[in-house]
């Protein structure tokens, strides 16, 4: 896949203190489950205090996960249509309500540890919005924060939010829509959204930008926002 050994990660920012090196996981397509059981692993590592926390970039394969606000519902469909369209479904114990993820979406797993890379829950939240308001701002778009953790252009949300903590380290993430099949989320009532209130950059653009390119930018915000040094790792989730 592209790798981002070539990304300018150089910081734009100054941090108060020297940049933490963080593990940096860049994979290109992977299943919720298996996704997931690697998450899993490194936050073990995290908390245990045998890596100081990891970054993982990814797409999903087609699949519905449902948060722990999920709402009666919302999933309009039955579990035989989404076996025919190919689409898993899977319960989680993330924040927020129901979701699709799937190939053009890029997902960000950050695993952290929360007191000192975020302070509290909300203020993480808010740095991990920036992270993504910063991404747009590279493509010419103006994110925006709206109520319930996500950014949103306009009138519409490019980019969903739902996290959880355990033993003080981070896990679940960010979902960013690059170019993902948006008539999957007729599927669903997405974070408890009309399927029409979402977008994407390659709606929002007119054109799809590359998904290397969208990772790179990550990258970047990642480091600048969080005052740390994102490793490039080999080792893939077996």
């Amino acid at each position: 896949m592209d790798a981002i050994s070539n990304i300018d990660s150089s910081r734009s920012v100054a941090c108060n203190n020297e940049a933490a090196a963080v593990l940096l996981y860049n994979i290109e397509r992977i299943s919720y489950t298996k996704a997931l059981d690697f998450q899993l692993k490194l936050h073990s590592l995290c908390a245990g205090g045998d890596i100081t926390g990891a970054l993982i970039l990814l797409e999903h394969d087609p699949v519905i996960t449902k948060g722990v606000k999920t709402g009666p519902g919302n999933v309009l469909v039955s579990q035989e249509t989404l076996n025919k369209q190919g689409i898993e479904i899977v319960d989680t114990d993330r924040g927020g309500d129901v979701t699709y993820h799937g190939p053009g979406q890029l997902v960000g797993y950050p695993i952290f540890p929360i007191r000192k890379m975020g302070g509290d829950l909300h203020a993480y939240l808010r740095r991990l919005e920036q992270c993504i308001i910063d991404v747009l701002a590279e493509f010419g778009l103006q994110g925006e924060r709206s109520g319930p953790a996500g950014v949103w252009v306009g009138e519409r949300k490019v980019c969903s939010i739902g996290v959880a903590i355990r033993k003080w380290v981070t896990y679940h993430g960010f979902a960013l829509n690059v170019a993902p099949n948006m008539a999957h989320f007729n599927l669903i009532n997405p974070c408890g959204l009309a399927a029409e209130q979402l977008t994407s950059l390659k709606e929002l653009l007119g054109e799809s930008p590359s998904m290397h390119d969208v990772r790179a930018a990550c990258v970047r915000s990642f480091e600048r926002n969080f005052c740390i040094e994102l490793k490039l790792q080999e080792d893939r989730p077996q």
